[in-house]
């Protein structure tokens, strides 16, 4: 074994960041190769193996020792793609020391959960890409992870997730023979278009959950903060996984003069970064759209609790006029009632009590209170 070898099966000294549900160490948190108990066969996540000779499949080896032995021997213009699913360390190891690949490369391959990129090493191209689909019942975007070394007369495809399925890919491209005939980078380029092209359909689904989230905002809906604040980090996410495709289509434009690519394959990279352009300008758009509503979803909550502040505010200053009026004919029927009272205790020795006009002045006396009450509490708007 190699020293370079070695010091990529060493695991990267990383933080744990807690376990997985089965008591396993995530790869993804740790940052630490993949390992497994008892590592299966090289073939056993080998989807597809085939060698080619202008754009027509001319073998297909049973195992990856004899994709290996057979490459070398053929002429020119042969091309072989091996296409795996989730391999081993022992089975990118393999097939770095087959086709050359650079140890930093494969590092990111074992590790995997990368960013998408593309990095030249030497003649060697090394790209990651995260396809995406949208599951409508939770409103989650589902991203997968797909590695691709494309090399002198060789792609080596390594899938980490159950999408896409690249097999779609490779009849496609074997259902055009001219297209396929321009090489390994005409693979890249039928991978990278599936990707693009499938990112139509999560597009769609994030257009009709905002649309649905506008109109739970304008109906006044208590979940609708709730929905935009989720489906805004499924957004962002797939930003992160978008934004990069610009500069990894840049980087191949890039190259065009300098490694030859043939105007054909130039012209569909074209239109590849063409569509690219196009979902990485939608996704932005989501995010501005999703932040406008978070904030006018704000204000028309503020403004429903300002309406029911000034509806609880006029109900209270209508109970207080109440109780005002309440008061005020309390008061101005308490003073007659305490006027008859006094007089009508009928003591021998009270003054006026025999006074011929003591009545008159009796009930005078109550409608003259009564009127300067009445008064005084129409003045001060209690009456």
């Amino acid at each position: 074994m190699s020293d370079w070898r070695s010091r990529t099966l060493r695991p990267a000294k990383r933080p744990a960041h807690g376990p997985a549900e089965n008591g396993e160490a995530v790869p993804e948190h740790e940052m630490e190769p993949r390992t497994a108990p008892e590592p299966p066969r090289a073939e056993s996540s080998v989807v597809d193996a085939a060698l080619y000779r202008d754009g027509v499949r001319i073998e297909s080896p049973a195992t990856l020792a004899e994709a290996y032995r057979s490459l070398p021997r053929e002429p020119d213009g042969t091309m072989g793609w091996i296409g795996l699913y989730r391999p081993t360390e022992e089975q990118l190891l393999d097939a770095a020391e087959a086709f050359g690949l650079h140890e930093l490369a494969v590092e990111d391959a074992v590790v995997a959960h990368q960013r998408p990129k593309l990095e030249r090493y030497d003649d060697t191209l090394f790209a990651v890409l995260r396809p995406a689909r949208y599951l409508d019942d939770v409103e989650e975007v589902d991203f997968g992870e797909i590695h691709v070394f494309v090399g002198p007369g060789f792609v080596l495809t390594l899938r980490h997730s159950q999408s896409p399925d690249l097999g779609r890919v490779r009849q496609r491209l074997e259902a055009d023979p001219e297209l396929l005939a321009l090489g390994p980078e005409a693979v890249l380029y039928a991978i990278l278009d599936s990707v693009v092209d499938g990112y139509a359909p999560v597009i769609a689904g994030l257009q009709n959950d905002i649309d649905e989230i506008e109109t739970q905002v304008f109906s006044g809906d208590p979940g609708a903060s709730r929905r935009i604040y989720e489906l805004s980090r499924e957004v962002v996410e797939f930003q992160r996984a978008t934004r990069p495709l610009l500069d990894i289509l840049a980087g191949l434009q890039a190259g065009f003069e300098k490694y030859g690519t043939d105007e054909e394959l130039q012209r569909y990279l074209r239109d590849v970064a063409d569509h690219a352009t196009t979902v990485v300008e939608r996704v932005g758009g989501f995010r501005q759209a999703l932040t406008d509503m978070l904030q006018v979803n704000a204000t028309l909550v503020t403004q429903a609790q300002n309406e029911e502040m000034k509806a609880l505010a006029k109900a209270s200053n209508a109970q207080n006029d109440e109780i005002k009026k309440i008061s005020s004919w309390a008061a101005i029927l308490f003073a007659p009632t305490l006027i008859g009272t006094v007089y009508g205790m009928n003591f021998d020795h009270m003054p006026e009590l025999h006074w011929q006009l003591g009545y008159p002045f009796a009930i005078l006396l109550m409608a003259a209170v009564c009127a300067i009450l009445y008064l005084v509490f129409k003045r001060r708007d209690w009456l």
